[in-house]
């Protein structure tokens, strides 16, 4: 069984869940306004009944980051230890979003592209619309190849508000 701890974080967007391991890495970064999609990345990425949240007893590094990061200071999710379940397909997206710079966005095809597997435009969206460790693994950087901003699981206001923060053109 694997056991995730909660925090939660007051924000600029509303409060958001924050769900890390015992080894403190961030496995999920949700909106508490959101949590049926919580329940349902997680049993999609560690199996139903195979996980269960406890609350925090202390304030973790990655709470600290986005406090930070929702200060100003959007450089603080770099470097921030995450780990996912997924495939691994899914992986190589998430890792590929890790690296795309604050204050820029892509397309979906351009993702496609950076993995090295430019026809999995679909795929890659999929793997973007299932990340669960939105906002640290910066799923609102990609956009759709009209400039237009496409979707954004917390919303594409949400979406919108990060990016502004980011300094990016959108």
């Amino acid at each position: 069984m694997l056991t995730l701890y909660r925090e939660t974080l007051d924000s600029p967007l509303g409060e958001i869940w924050l769900l890390t391991d015992s080894d403190g890495a961030l496995r999920v970064v949700e909106f508490a306004s959101h949590a049926d999609r919580l329940t349902r990345l997680a049993d999609q990425q560690y199996g139903r009944g195979k996980w269960a949240i406890e609350d925090a007893g202390l304030e973790s590094a990655a709470k600290r980051a986005l406090v930070a990061y929702f200060a100003g200071a959007t450089d603080a999710l770099d470097g921030l230890p995450v780990a996912t379940g997924g495939t691994e397909f899914q992986r190589s997206v998430w890792a590929a979003l890790r690296a795309i710079p604050t204050g820029e966005t892509i397309s979906y095809g351009e993702l496609a592209r950076r993995i090295g597997n430019p026809k999995a435009v679909r795929a890659v969206g999929l793997a973007n619309g299932a990340n669960p460790i939105g906002i640290v693994v910066p799923c609102h950087r990609v956009i759709a190849s009209n400039g237009g901003l496409g979707g954004y699981g917390g919303g594409v206001e949400r979406k919108a508000w990060l990016l502004k923060h980011e300094g990016a053109a959108a």
